[in-house]
């Protein structure tokens, strides 16, 4: 099993690694994922709400122009700088905090909905995740995820990516397994009343594969230093395999719809 040293080395490595990143673009293109997440949750006026794994707070401006109470928590600061910078930009009331789902800073039972679109999942300890998720909740309230999956094109995505990335401490799960029903609800066993995990897709459709791979290397996280070109290439041609596999268009441009798991669940009253 990872050591503690192991864990917070690995968790600064990715936190840096965000913060490098140039988000807003890929969070643009996640949207939809945060629509469907917060109208399956039922979130209305008037609720709280926490936006986990924000990003730059998908999740937190649906709800906050729902009239929700909308609070967004990141664990990458350079991440909070931008969602707040989005929401105040977009006239939005939300608040937000430096912090990681493993420790949310919050009272228990203190939100009606807590919610975390494509960020919680990566959480290195997901029994501890779970537990912060439901703890922070009202009894009655609800905890809703997307998650991504081992499956189809995004599955074969984090297969490659893995293969270019450090390795991770023993014993840390694949966070695609978040996009599992079983072990969904294994991890919410006794935590929820009621779980319900859906199939969605994501759109990502772009003018040509050399737009995607451009947009995800900018927005996706970036390492201190720039791989060996060699590696690089090696990695674009892999991914290129994958998206001439799943690609729907046939025009030069990219139409692929992505899987993922929509999970709600019902905090036991």
């Amino acid at each position: 099993m990872a050591t503690e040293a192991e864990l917070a080395e690995l968790r600064k490595r990715s936190r840096e690694a965000w913060d490098r990143a140039d988000y807003p673009p890929l969070g643009e293109r996640l949207m939809p994922a945060a629509r469907e997440l917060v109208e399956a949750c039922a979130v209305s006026a008037g609720q709280e709400v926490l936006d986990v794994g924000a990003g730059t707070g998908n999740v937190a401006a649906v709800a906050a122009a729902e009239g929700a109470r909308a609070v967004a928590s990141d664990f990458a600061p350079e991440q909070v700088a931008r969602g707040r910078a989005r929401t105040e930009a977009e006239g939005l009331d939300v608040e937000w905090v430096v912090a990681g789902v493993e420790d949310l800073p919050f009272e228990d039972g203190r939100f009606d909905a807590v919610l975390s679109v494509f960020g919680a999942m990566f959480a290195p300890r997901p029994e501890r995740a779970a537990s912060e998720l439901f703890r922070v909740l009202r009894p009655g309230g609800v905890v809703g995820m997307a998650n991504w999956g081992d499956r189809g094109f995004q599955g074969e995505f984090f297969q490659v990516l893995r293969r270019y990335q450090p390795p991770v401490p023993d014993g840390v799960p694949l966070p695609v397994l978040w996009g599992d029903e079983a072990v969904v609800q294994e991890r919410f066993e006794g935590l929820a009343g009621r779980v319900s995990v859906e199939t969605r897709t994501l759109p990502w459709r772009f003018g040509s594969f050399e737009e995607m791979g451009e947009l995800f290397q900018r927005s996706g996280p970036r390492p201190p230093e720039p791989p060996p070109e060699e590696q690089v290439q090696a990695l674009i041609d892999e991914v290129r395999s994958i998206v001439e596999r799943h690609n729907q268009a046939t025009d030069g441009s990219v139409r692929i719809d992505a899987e993922y798991s929509l999970v709600v669940a019902r905090k036991r009253g």
